[in-house]
């Protein structure tokens, strides 16, 4: 289940719970009393990427419960990082992963319940299925079920935004819970905007970038095409470059990928194949982003999925 975007606090927000918003990557959990299997939101099996959390099969005593949450790196003043994630959510190999491990520890920040002891709880009001979630004291070295808040909405917003935390999300209690869709019954409130984009191509650096990639090209898909949204040149650290200009350079291609015009005669185009995400300051009247930053790649969503949020 979803969030849809929203700028307002519920006015009516004794009828809606608030939990911090995570700046993770979400992941569905099934246990089965024996076995962990951690599945991204495009279904793919992220399980060998996280060892630390196959202890969490355990818990439960033997049942089986399929649990809903996000997976989270803590940058050094205990704040969840979507850039420090990018040590650990991109790696393959036991050996390459368990050498990240102590610098980038993950945490799986538990929020729902969809599967209980053989009974699915999908149906229940998100009351019922939070009562149950909290029954089952799910907290441990890389696991935990963070508060939520019975109304007071603003005050949570303003504390996240004071922390320096992404946001809140707003659900509505007596919900229940809607797989594959993108409800109205869960509001995200962000402090900042951030949006999902596909990289259609790049343009050169220059100074102590030159050689490099200098700055990405965005977009995001309409019922046209794939829109371009701007460039984004900022939040990149030298080891992501390395990374960035060898995996786009083994998808270039000769022309553009957008629909519309992009304004840089330096390009160099790709297939639209691969979804970042990036932290802006508001859309433009031309449809860009403006003072776009990077925040890293996300493996977890098709580029063909990617569509401007809106509220």
């Amino acid at each position: 289940m979803f969030a849809t975007l929203a700028t307002t606090v519920p006015a009516d927000d004794e009828h809606w719970a608030f939990e911090l918003k995570w700046d993770g990557v979400r992941a569905l959990a099934y246990l089965d009393g024996t076995s962990i299997h951690l599945e991204s939101r495009n279904l793919n099996d992220v399980t060998p990427r996280y060892p630390e959390l196959e202890p969490l099969a355990h818990v439960l005593g033997g049942r089986a419960a399929l649990l809903d949450g996000e997976v989270v790196a803590f940058d050094e003043h205990g704040k969840p990082s979507f850039q420090r994630l990018q040590g650990r959510m991109h790696l393959t190999g036991e050996r390459r992963v368990a050498s990240r491990m102590p610098s980038t520890p993950v945490v799986y920040v538990i929020f729902d319940v969809l599967h209980f002891d053989g009974r699915s709880t999908r149906d229940l009001a998100w009351d019922e299925r939070r009562h149950l979630l909290e029954s089952l004291e799910l907290a441990g070295p890389s696991w935990q079920t963070p508060r939520a808040h019975l109304g007071g909405g603003a005050a949570l917003l303003a504390a996240s935004a004071a922390a320096g935390v992404e946001g809140v999300v707003a659900k509505r209690r007596t919900s229940p819970y809607r797989p594959g869709r993108r409800s109205r019954d869960w509001l995200k409130l962000k402090n900042h905007l951030r949006q999902e984009v596909v990289v259609g191509g790049w343009v050169p650096g220059a100074g102590n970038r030159a050689g490099r990639i200098g700055a990405l090209l965005a977009g995001y898909h309409d019922a046209t095409g794939l829109r371009f949204a701007g460039k984004v040149g900022t939040g990149f650290t030298g080891e992501e470059l390395d990374r960035l200009g060898e995996a786009l350079g083994r998808i270039e291609r000769p022309t553009t990928p957008f629909v519309d015009r992009v304004p840089y005669r330096d390009a160099h185009f790709v297939e639209p194949v691969v979804v970042a995400e990036v932290e802006f300051t508001e859309w433009t009247d031309a449809g860009t982003m403006r003072h776009p930053s990077y925040k890293g790649i996300r493996d977890d969503k098709a580029a063909t999925d990617v569509r401007r949020e809106s509220d």
